[in-house]
């Protein structure tokens, strides 16, 4: 009598991408977003409203300095709003009909699955940012104070302390923004499609970055660059760059990670 041995799940193979693949993927986002508008500007519409409340309870909290390393985080947190893009996105390209309970289910369903530990994941490497931030602010410009934003910015761009923090600040949000990216560009869609443990996601996420490099960040300075000048024109363009840029990173994933067998 023999017993039956258990074997573990294989790892998804990723797939190597070019910058064609990156072309490719932004035309079919475009195209998602056409071909469904009404569920794009819906979730534009709801990180367009949630830039409006982080400006407006960090002007409430009189906490100025917060706002340029938070401007930087907010495109990284895209990921969380494009599920529902995602779940369009996927739909689009099985058939499948497109109806607001079904994609805003799978949107409330993702709480119960390993999405959430992603979120976590996610803050905690925001909350390393702005912790790092607040330190090198206190080493660099020490007792300078300001007390509006405008006033922070004047210090920051015209006084050799500012120009000090701004050069660190920059470097060490860019390192963790490239963590950030890698760890998430592929794991949420992953996520959502697969029944996979968020472990298995980060792990296939960094191997598509580590993969294909140039491509993939380029593909994250393509994504911050689009989307913080959608900020800079007061949020407006976030009710569609965010779902472009959305239906895009699917498209992107689906090109990076191969097909379950």
């Amino acid at each position: 009598m023999t017993q039956a041995t258990i074997r573990p799940r294989p790892m998804p193979q990723v797939r190597p991408i070019g910058y064609d693949d990156l072309g490719e993927a932004f035309r079919a986002g475009v195209s998602d977003f056409r071909r469904a508008p009404r569920f794009g500007l819906f979730f534009g519409g709801v990180y367009f409203v949630g830039g409006w409340i982080m400006w407006l309870l960090l002007s409430w909290a009189q906490a100025p300095w917060l706002m340029l390393p938070l401007a930087l985080a907010f495109p990284l947190m895209g990921p969380f709003v494009a599920v529902g893009l995602y779940d369009v996105s996927r739909r689009l390209a099985a058939g499948q009909r497109l109806d607001w309970a079904s994609v805003l289910g799978v949107v409330f369903e993702q709480r119960k699955r390993e999405l959430g530990w992603m979120a976590f994941v996610t803050l905690f490497i925001c909350f390393v940012w702005f912790y790092q931030i607040r330190t090198i602010m206190v080493l660099t410009m020490q007792n300078m104070s300001f007390s509006d934003f405008g006033a922070f910015l004047e210090l920051v761009f015209t006084t050799t302390e500012g120009l000090t923090f701004l050069a660190v600040g920059t470097l060490v949000g860019g390192f963790l923004a490239i963590v950030l990216f890698s760890v998430t560009v592929v794991a949420i869609p992953l996520l959502l499609e697969r029944d996979r443990d968020f472990i298995t996601a980060i792990i296939t996420s960094v191997k598509a970055v580590s993969t294909s490099p140039a491509p993939m960040i380029g593909w994250g300075l393509t994504v911050t660059a689009l989307m913080m000048v959608s900020i800079l024109a007061g949020f407006l363009g976030l009710l569609v760059t965010l779902p472009v840029l959305g239906h895009a990173t699917w498209h992107l994933y689906k090109r990076a990670v191969a097909p379950e067998e």
